[in-house]
Order: C-alpha cells, then sequence, then structure tokens
C-alpha cells in the first residue's frame, strides 16, 4: 500500500471533525472515512479537544501548553549554547593572560 502524502487541515476543519465525532450519530471510523482522514488522527484530534475543554488537570497537554512547552524547549536550546560559547570564551581568555 503506497503512502499517501502528509497534509494539512485548519483548526476549524479539526474543530468540524470532532463535532461530527462528538454528535454521536456516526462512529468515530465511519466519520475519518466519510472525511477521507486516518482514524488515528480523528481519534488524536478528538482526545486533544477532549483536553482542552476539560477544566480539571489531565495527563495531557492542552494545545496552548503544548504550545508554551515548544517556547520553552527553544528558548532552553538557545541558552544552553550561549551558555557552552560563554564557557569557550572564558577559556579562551583565561589560557591567554597567563
Amino acid at each position: 500500500m503506497a503512502r499517501r502524502k502528509r497534509r494539512t487541515f485548519t483548526a476549524e476543519f479539526k474543530a468540524d471533525a470532532v463535532r461530527l465525532c462528538e454528535r454521536g450519530d456516526r462512529s468515530l471510523a465511519q466519520v475519518a472515512k466519510d472525511l477521507d482522514l486516518t482514524e488515528g488522527s480523528l481519534r488524536e484530534w478528538v482526545k486533544r479537544a477532549e483536553a482542552d475543554a476539560s477544566p480539571t488537570p489531565t495527563a495531557t497537554l492542552t494545545t496552548a501548553e503544548r504550545e508554551e512547552l515548544g517556547a520553552l524547549r527553544k528558548r532552553v536550546r538557545r541558552l544552553e549554547m550561549e551558555r557552552e560559547i560563554l564557557k569557550k570564551a572564558a577559556a579562551f581568555f583565561a589560557k591567554e593572560t597567563t
């Protein structure tokens, strides 16, 4: 079976697909088939929507938390790189003064 090209979907499309699943008149598999999606993708969208809507903390991250985590990880990588550069510069100048 040939793999299909990776597609991207808007947040609005995902929300509409989740609403179709939540209505309950069709199974998740049927909604996925009707929209030409994989069941796994649709199931993940439903899970994320439930996590975002839940007022109590859950084991899964909300979309906002996921975005913040990504930004924080990027910042940590940058700060670690800057720290390594400063360590090398300090070692270089310490060698030069002796």
